[in-house]
């Protein structure tokens, strides 16, 4: 198994590469911001590792030649938008088999994206322009670059001509990090298979389109999702928001609450508190999955078990402490946990069914989220200190994984047509 040995200081030479011209000084004006949390971690061995194995290295110094190349903001803000979803297109490709591999890790694989887009923020936030550029502009270039490389400007349905039912997926980034750097995540993985692909059911086909999303607070309190999701809503059959969940298992979870946990997010900081939306007031404390779970808990999907998971976390109307409620919440209580728990997953979950109601659809648009199995590493490949970045078992886990998110979706989509009548 290769392994790269990457020094502390070669990230910061890295960023600088590049992204000034000598002969012209940057004109006066908000100086380039330090690594984030996230971007730092491309120090470590095991993120270069992937890069270098997938060929997801070459994206960013790409990304540094253009910017630098850049005459003045316009040309930068079409760079950035073009190599951002460059990017998307090009994990989108190699989940499903086209074009070149660039190395050796399979194909499958989510974290190239994730360390390639990284990397390539870290080299936009050094960037250091021959013309003024301010910090809302510098911020607009960072928010373009992360919603291009996500899909999320990307999702294009078929006409309704065409025959074929419309499907939104999205995914999340690798998250836990710290815990250990190698790890992936397979609803990212099950994003970039699923992206653009036709679903063959018995009721008929279905196009689905798939986004993925970042584990950091500030960008769902920011109205990412909402932004991300409300034009296309009114026009899909079916939604599931995707994470992993559970060891072993799916689970199709069957309240979404209102509450932030405090967990860290992938740049270490926690949120506590009542999930911030727009319009507070008419804010609920619970949203309800309009999958059609008992179908797809019922239906041969794949080797892990699908389970209905109706358990909530409350506080009930008139008490002072949270309580365990396995069959859902009682009326008038206080979200402390929904089925998916108190982080992001229940967040993503709570948003998009929210939002869902909010344009007054939900008994129309089979909608909810799926929790994916924890997607581990062979038995003697555990130890994060000692493992290597992939083995058979963990490629084997994620693929089956994936393709039993499809199944799902196959599943919950002939149910709903028979529901339709």
């Amino acid at each position: 198994m290769h392994r790269i040995r990457v020094r502390a200081g070669i990230l910061g030479l890295a960023l600088a590469a590049g992204l000034s011209s000598p002969a012209a000084a940057a004109p006066a004006g908000p100086a380039p911001a330090p690594p984030t949390v996230e971007e730092q971690r491309l120090a470590q061995a095991v993120p270069q590792e992937i890069l270098a194995r997938s060929g997801f290295g070459t994206a960013a110094p790409r990304f540094a030649r253009l910017l630098a190349a850049s005459p003045s903001y316009a040309s930068a803000r079409r760079v950035v938008a073009r190599e951002g979803s460059a990017l998307w297109r090009r994990a989108v490709d190699r989940a499903q088999g086209r074009g070149p591999a660039g190395g050796d890790l399979s194909r499958d694989d989510d974290r190239p994206l994730y360390w390639a887009r990284l990397d390539m923020t870290s080299r936009l936030r050094a960037w250091k322009p021959p013309f003024a550029v301010t910090e809302r502009q510098r911020a607009a270039l960072t928010d373009s670059l992360e919603r291009t490389s996500r899909g999320q400007g990307d999702i294009r349905f078929p006409r309704r001509s065409e025959g074929l039912r419309r499907v939104l997926v999205t995914g999340f980034d690798p998250f836990t990090l710290d815990r250990d750097v190698r790890i992936s995540n397979p609803s990212g993985a099950a994003a970039l298979a699923l992206d653009g692909t036709v679903i063959r059911t018995a009721d008929g086909p279905a196009r689905v389109e798939a986004a993925v999303f970042p584990v950091r607070w500030r960008d769902f309190a920011r109205g990412a999702v909402e932004r991300a999701l409300r034009p296309q809503l009114p026009l899909v059959d079916l939604f599931a928001t995707v994470s992993q969940g559970r060891v072993g298992r799916f689970d199709v979870e069957r309240a979404n609450g209102a509450w932030r946990g405090g967990f860290a997010d992938n740049e270490n900081i926690g949120r506590t508190g009542t999930i911030p939306v727009a319009d507070p007031a008419s804010q609920p404390q619970w949203t309800t999955t309009t999958l059609p779970y008992a179908a797809v808990t019922a239906a041969d999907t794949g080797r892990f078990p699908v389970y209905d998971h109706p358990e909530v976390t409350e506080i009930p109307a008139g008490g002072a402490g949270p309580v365990v409620r396995p069959d859902g919440p009682t009326p008038g209580s206080a979200a402390r946990a929904g089925g998916g728990g108190d982080y992001l997953s229940n967040e993503i979950a709570y948003r998009a069914t929210l939002l869902r109601d909010r344009l007054g659809l939900h008994d129309s648009l089979p909608g909810g989220h799926v929790h994916t199995p924890v997607l581990e590493f062979a038995a003697g490949n555990a130890d994060p200190a000692t493992g290597t970045v992939t083995d058979a078992e963990f490629v084997r886990n994620r693929l089956d994984i994936v393709a039993q998110v499809r199944a799902i979706l196959a599943a919950a989509l002939g149910a709903a047509e028979r529901a339709r009548g």
